[in-house]
């Protein structure tokens, strides 16, 4: 396997959300910013040896945090929600 392909794919994002998705054939993924819903797909599919069906992608922007007196954001990043095609699915362990 290809390292490119796990440079493009950051983290699982396990939620209780993402939990109810993953029922209905979806999963969701942290992928790095850069990358386009093609390269989302390829890599997702040479990784974990699956057919994508479909892959939803959004940008989610940094949020406004305090701790006492300091104030900063959060990082922004990018998430992917993969379908997969029928049957087939993803062990997350």
């Amino acid at each position: 396997m290809d390292t490119k392909y796990l440079e493009i794919i950051k983290a699982p994002v396990i939620t209780e959300k993402s939990g109810v998705l993953g029922q209905n054939g979806k999963y969701v993924f942290k992928v790095d910013h850069r990358a386009n819903k093609t390269e989302i797909k390829l890599a997702i599919e040479k990784i974990f040896n699956v057919h994508v069906k479909e892959v939803k992608t959004m940008n989610i922007k940094p949020k406004k945090k305090r701790v006492g007196r300091y104030s900063g954001l959060t990082n922004k990043y990018k998430k992917a929600i993969v379908e997969l095609a029928e049957g087939e699915e993803i062990t997350l362990d």
